[in-house]
């Protein structure tokens, strides 16, 4: 079976990036796991260095749970309102705890037991910043976590006039992701 997991870097429990979310979960085969960001137990890295000396991180919160699932899952897929040109803060506090995964190769010479993954960035916004910085960060935390095909980026970027439920451009590129992720990374 599929799984996916999406980690949702929106506080608004009923905003775009939820329904763009929504949408895609509609058409995603398996099961899929959402992390919420602003009510997971997650704290950000704390520089610490243990994960120099050995693998794993020493925290005991919520990301435990997550680091097991990403070794099993088949997906990947990173949602955020986009903030100043970027992913939410709580998405990058959640994202900064793949340090451990840099640490292992970087000091350890050890390669961390991530199976190759599928991967899809979903963003939204308003105002005048651009997309591309937010995607460029979800690409470099999805490499992190061995996603190797990343789907091109779903952008509803007007959600200051349109909501991303009246994007007629977005409902189709969704399936299409959904479609992509139901694919093995070969």
């Amino acid at each position: 079976m599929i799984k996916t997991l999406i980690l949702n870097g929106s506080p608004r429990k009923n905003g775009d990036t939820a329904f763009l979310i929504h949408k895609l979960t509609e058409h995603l085969q398996g099961e899929y796991k959402i992390v919420n960001a602003y009510t997971a137990d997650i704290s950000p890295c704390v520089d610490c260095r243990k994960c120099r000396e050995q693998y794993g991180c020493i925290i005991d919160d919520q990301m435990q749970e997550i680091y097991r699932y990403l070794e099993t899952c088949d997906n990947v897929v990173i949602a955020s309102p986009i903030y100043f040109s970027e992913l939410t803060g709580k998405l990058l506090d959640m994202g900064s705890r793949l340090q451990m995964y840099f640490s292992a190769g970087k000091f350890l010479d050890r390669k961390p037991c991530l199976k190759p993954k599928r991967g899809a960035v979903l963003l939204a916004g308003g105002g005048s910043g651009n997309p591309q910085k937010a995607c460029e960060t979800a690409v470099c935390l999805l490499h992190y976590m061995n996603v190797q095909q990343i789907y091109p980026l779903i952008c509803s970027h007007d959600t200051d006039r349109v909501s991303a439920g009246d994007d007629s451009s977005i409902l189709p590129r969704l399936k299409k992701a959904a479609d992509f992720l139901g694919n093995s990374v070969r």
